[in-house]
């Protein structure tokens, strides 16, 4: 793979860049708050939102209900869907940087379904472990998630020392088959749970609420911070560990680390969602598109974009069929599939020509 350049970020472009992301990923939230079977105001939305979190009286204009609909159901939905979106763009940033992979991401490398797997096992089992509590299904998840990844990586240098795109693919296909067909085992076994676990593994994040939010929010935070404090080596591997060795990276360790953050991030939002695919593969690839691959900048710029891309998705979902909703992972698997199938045409027209 041809290496990467570091573009030059100036200040403007930084301020501008931020900017632009978070009125977007605003304007997103507010949307989702307000479209749907009972239409609220945009500025009814802004008022509610405004008074509950500077801790004044809601006007007496707006009706109880609305106030209800805003806070229990819809907001907190919103705000899942941004977690889950922001973790998975983040993960797959950090995926496709480490591996120098384009094509890399929590699904194509079979990390969501290592996760998948543990959080229907805890579903299945009814695992509950006591220091844990209610952890204890995100924290499978990560396990898993984990477990799984570092199998496919080992896989793949088996058949091939160099980490090149189609053994990665094909490791994280045969994982995903094998690990597929184990859930679907568990699934068959569940009898009244299965309509329940089926449409948890398409992808949700309907009637979910707060405690969800409170699940992913301390793995988010964790796992931004594992990836922001890795982000200078990100910068000096994606050019090679031969490379960022003769500068002074530790690359087992920080390849530890950012495995490891991926992986926190992927297991956590897959636990509180289920399997949506694609998202770590589409938004870090816009996101290099219009900023560079400096990841000091493309790490927090591709989270926020996912954070939008989700809630938006989510949207979607749930209005354009209305009032049936569809599973979020249905259609970012059918945005995702096509884009996918375009960048691996590009990356092997690059690697043909270089």
């Amino acid at each position: 793979m041809q290496k990467p350049s570091i573009r030059k970020y100036t200040k403007s472009k930084i301020i501008i860049s931020y900017t632009a992301v978070l009125l977007l990923l605003g304007l997103a939230v507010a949307l989702g708050i307000s479209v749907g079977s009972i239409p609220i105001p945009l500025f009814h939305v802004v008022q509610i939102l405004g008074a509950k979190l500077f801790h004044y009286p809601v006007p007496a204009s707006i009706d109880s209900s609305i106030v209800n609909i805003v806070m229990e159901i819809r907001f907190p939905r919103v705000v899942l869907a941004m977690l889950v979106g922001c973790s998975l763009a983040l993960a797959g940033t950090a995926f496709q940087g480490l591996l120098k992979n384009p094509l890399a991401d929590p699904y194509t490398l079979g990390v969501s379904s290592g996760s998948a797997l543990g959080a229907v096992a805890v579903l299945f089992f009814g695992i509950q472990l006591p220091i844990l509590g209610s952890f204890t299904l995100p924290v499978v998840s990560i396990i898993t998630g984990f477990l799984t990844l570092v199998g496919v990586i080992y896989f793949a240098r088996l058949v091939q020392r160099s980490l090149s795109v189609e053994t990665i693919i094909l490791a994280g296909i045969l994982s995903s088959s094998f690990i597929g067909a184990v859930t679907s085992l568990l699934i068959a076994l569940t009898g009244d749970e299965l309509r329940q676990i089926i449409g948890w593994l398409l992808g949700s994040v309907s009637m979910r609420g707060w405690p969800y939010v409170q699940l992913i929010a301390p793995f988010l935070a964790a796992g931004l911070l594992i990836l922001l404090a890795s982000a200078r080596e990100l910068n000096a591997l994606s050019f090679g560990q031969q490379d960022a060795k003769t500068i002074g990276v530790d690359v087992k360790k920080h390849t530890s680390l950012v495995l490891f953050g991926a992986s926190l991030l992927t297991g956590s939002a897959v636990a509180v969602s289920g399997t949506i695919g694609f998202v770590g593969l589409v938004i870090p690839h816009m996101a290099r598109m219009i900023w560079g691959v400096d990841h000091r900048h493309l790490l927090p710029l591709s989270t926020l974009l996912g954070g939008v891309f989700l809630v938006l998705v989510d949207l979607i979902a749930r209005t354009i069929i209305a009032p049936t909703e569809l599973p979020i992972g249905v259609l970012t698997a059918i945005i995702g599939s096509p884009i996918f199938a375009l960048i691996f045409i590009r990356y092997r027209r690059k690697k043909v020509t270089t």
